[in-house]
């Protein structure tokens, strides 16, 4: 089974889980920098004596593919206390089940198509 592990942290938490990840020898991931809201709603500013409603932060996305519910467990459990701040706006886990994977170099499919070749 593929398990697909996506991760919407702080801006500024980044390295801070990308240092978790690397410490339990997670090989790859993707990071994307994204704007979103959660339930606050984002918060107001004022810039020059003008009032502004800001919506959407700027967040960091990490997706992470792993091959077994032991490793699901152990990255969720790594993002969630490198990320963690206990302020609103800490951001969201979610995993779910990937149907399938392709190495497009090489054609290995499933399990295979995430191991490195270089291990």
């Amino acid at each position: 089974m593929l398990i697909k592990i996506e991760a919407i942290v702080r801006e500024e938490k980044m390295e801070d889980v990308k240092a978790a990840l690397n410490e339990i020898q997670v090989n790859g991931f993707t990071v994307t920098q994204i704007m979103g809201c959660g339930t606050q709603r984002g918060y107001t500013e004022y810039v020059r004596g003008s009032k502004i409603d800001v919506f959407l932060k700027p967040k960091i996305k990490f997706e992470i593919v792993v091959s077994s519910e032991d490793w699901e467990i152990k990255v969720i459990d790594a993002v969630q206390k490198a990320a963690f701040t206990g302020d609103p706006g800490d951001g969201k886990i979610f995993s779910y089940e990937i149907r399938n994977a392709v190495r497009i170099r090489t054609g290995e499919i499933g399990y295979d198509a995430l191991q490195s070749e270089f291990l």
